[in-house]
């Protein structure tokens, strides 16, 4: 069996335990949420009375094998999530992200350069895309710092980049940066620099992935999180 059907039949099973976990577990059991998995990335979708149960939910979900990251565009109390897709270009991650992007296209809602302060007022989004963009930067921790600043408490920063060891890490030559996981720990505890607490960071052969949400200021990242998902 090739790499893309196992994968295929890999989602296909990650999506029936999910549906299991939204059948069975007493703890989210009755949530009208639904899921489908893509190349091990769990997508959410439906409604949650509280932030509370959208947070349970994911951690459950990111602690089965074979999840990647989780994904959600869930409503919360009746509330769609703001939701902003950094460096979009032609495509965003979904329909009704707000794509942010230096040059305009027809997916281009804010015309913004990623490297310097993003236009979005502080605590005002609930997650932020970050996919294939940190490479291309020289520079990456103001661009982190800024999501930081504008995600609200319990908000989620998704990042998806290139594995260093992988040849698309550095086939394509506007790839500035290497990534790994441990890049990721430097991230969520770096000295002198707001932290995040990691919900979930994983790799495959290829990307490195990591669902972020951030700390609140003079909070720091529970060490046995941090033994979870790094060296």
């Amino acid at each position: 069996m090739g790499g893309e059907a196992r994968q295929q039949v890999c989602d296909e099973i990650l999506e029936d335990v999910v549906g299991e976990l939204l059948t069975h577990d007493l703890r989210v059991r009755g949530l009208r949420v639904t899921a489908t998995v893509d190349g091990g990335v769990v997508h959410l979708r439906g409604d949650v009375d509280r932030a509370e149960q959208l947070a349970l939910l994911r951690q459950l979900v990111g602690r089965l094998a074979g999840v990647h990251a989780v994904w959600d565009r869930v409503r919360v109390g009746g509330r769609d999530p703001v939701i902003l897709d950094l460096g979009c270009g032609d495509q965003r991650q979904y329909p009704t992200t707000i794509g942010v992007d230096s040059r305009r296209t027809e997916s281009v809602a804010a015309v913004a350069d990623v490297s310097r302060a993003l236009p979005f007022r502080a605590g005002s989004v609930d997650r932020i895309f970050a996919v294939h963009v940190l490479e291309h930067l020289i520079d990456f921790l103001p661009l982190v710092d800024e999501c930081h600043r504008v995600l609200r408490p319990g908000g989620v920063l998704h990042v998806l980049s290139p594995w260093w060891k992988h040849v698309n890490a550095v086939a394509d030559p506007t790839h500035v940066r290497l990534l790994d996981t441990q890049t990721v720990k430097g991230i969520c505890a770096g000295p002198g620099r707001p932290a995040w607490h990691p919900l979930h960071v994983s790799r495959d052969e290829s990307t490195v992935f990591a669902d972020l949400t951030p700390a609140a200021a003079g909070d720091v990242p529970d060490p046995r999180r941090l033994a979870r998902f790094f060296d």
